[in-house]
């Protein structure tokens, strides 16, 4: 996620950080450098303008060249004008009606159906709503069966009786208000391009439901048209909110930059991969920070909180204290870790761990290795003679020198868990 652009940012502000004294040529020339980033990632024009100027009139407004650090606190106020133009603050969803519609709308293609189910896990595990799901996407004939099944992977109801996308929405909030549902996502239909006949239904729609949120599902991948998009549906539509789908992409990042500036329009979610947790709340706050190359532990220590299960932690706390650590242990840490995501998108919300690459496929060869294992063998390794590693290896499809490796790796795994006995947050070193 922006990576091309951190890289070119971080490298524009290093220079400007690593001076002593800067003069205001010199903060002119590493502005027009910033421009350039901007630009290139595909922000508005008229966003990276006014980022500028407002960077250069609070630099000079408050003589921060004249400072002992000015490097430094020009990138605080990069940073701080970077939180301006991505919203400023988190905007929640208004989630006070009963039951409060949701209405996701947007182009075919953009992903509206499949975050109808990302939404729907996120309000029903996070927010502790009852969420009824609404097939109003009558368009394109696999989205119904499409929603069916993402609702059935997680246990939750979908309505889709009615002939039209309109009887659909109407029926759906009847049985939302008659089941005492808290929420109703509606998927709507989209389109190749934008047209007359989807705004009107669409407006149509919205009028007899009265939502609570009209929110735009729109493709970062799609760069400055999902900023045209955007406006055109908010000019029909009064948006409340956005949702950046495909962020974990390889998008140059402009539109998450611009979109908020050129619409007035809050961004509240952002898709960050292809599972149904993939869904992060936006803070733009945090996202600046990530964009500069600051990590965001915040987000981390909440995706912590939600994915890794707790009774689980508790009881391996209680096993360090015991001094009974073993290899099923270390599998279940491994497994928790992988529940969080992919490694890669952990290590770009620590700050200095953007460019470590690692193996993801490493972990699943460990995993295999202890599969093959007996019980008793996972429980006391020191039993593991050449003929028995020789068949591990075998049984995981791996060879004995990664076997040796990963018995030698646990030895330093038990060494730390001595040395973290009695304190609050035990880690386990793995590393390829």
């Amino acid at each position: 996620m922006f990576s091309a652009l951190t890289e070119k940012l971080n490298s524009v502000l290093t220079q400007l950080r690593r001076r002593g004294a800067l003069t205001e040529r010199d903060l002119d020339e590493g502005l027009r450098q910033v421009r350039l980033v901007l630009l290139e990632a595909d922000v508005h024009y008229k966003v990276v303008k006014k980022f500028i100027d407002d960077v250069k009139q609070k630099a000079l407004g408050a003589q921060i060249l004249e400072s002992l650090t000015p490097g430094q606190q020009i990138v605080k106020i990069v940073r701080d004008e970077l939180v301006q133009i991505l919203g400023g603050t988190r905007a929640d969803l208004h989630l006070t009606q009963w039951p409060a519609v949701i209405l996701l709308v947007g182009l075919q293609g953009s992903g509206k159906t499949t975050m109808a189910g990302k939404l729907a896990k996120y309000l029903a595990e996070r927010e502790q709503k009852r969420v009824l799901l609404a097939a109003a996407d009558l368009q394109r004939p696999a989205a119904i069966e499409q929603l069916r099944q993402l609702g059935a992977k997680l246990g939750y109801p979908v309505y889709a009786q009615g002939r039209t996308p309109l009887e659909v929405a109407e029926g759906a909030l009847q049985e939302a208000r008659k089941s005492s549902f808290d929420v109703l996502v509606v998927d709507t239909a989209g389109r190749l391009h934008i047209d007359e006949e989807l705004m009107s239904e669409l407006q149509e729609m919205k009028q007899r439901l009265q939502p609570a949120e009209t929110l735009l599902v729109v493709d970062a991948m799609t760069g400055q048209e999902a900023v045209t998009i955007a406006q055109t549906f908010d000019q029909r539509l009064k948006l409340t909110g956005i949702i950046l789908t495909k962020l974990d992409g390889d998008a140059r990042g402009g539109a998450a930059l611009s979109m908020v500036t050129i619409t007035g329009r809050p961004i509240k979610f952002v898709g960050v991969g292809e599972k149904l947790e993939d869904l992060e709340v936006f803070h733009p706050d945090r996202m600046a920070e990530r964009i500069l190359g600051m990590g965001d532990i915040l987000s981390l220590i909440e995706e912590a909180e939600a994915r890794v299960d707790a009774k689980k932690a508790e009881e391996f706390i209680k096993k360090i204290q015991r001094e009974s650590f073993t290899l099923e242990d270390f599998r279940e840490q491994i497994q928790q870790l992988r529940r969080m995501g992919p490694i890669t998108k952990l290590l770009e919300k620590i700050p200095g761990m953007q460019k470590i690459e690692v193996d993801e496929r490493a972990l699943v060869r460990v995993e295999a290795i202890i599969n093959s294992m007996t019980p008793e063998e996972r429980r006391r390794p020191e039993i593991l003679d050449a003929k028995r590693k020789r068949r591990i290896a075998l049984g995981s499809g791996t060879h004995v020198s990664e076997v040796n490796k990963l018995l030698k790796r646990f030895d330093e795994a038990k060494k730390m868990m001595k040395q973290l006995k009695g304190k609050r947050f035990p880690q386990i070193p793995f590393g390829r």
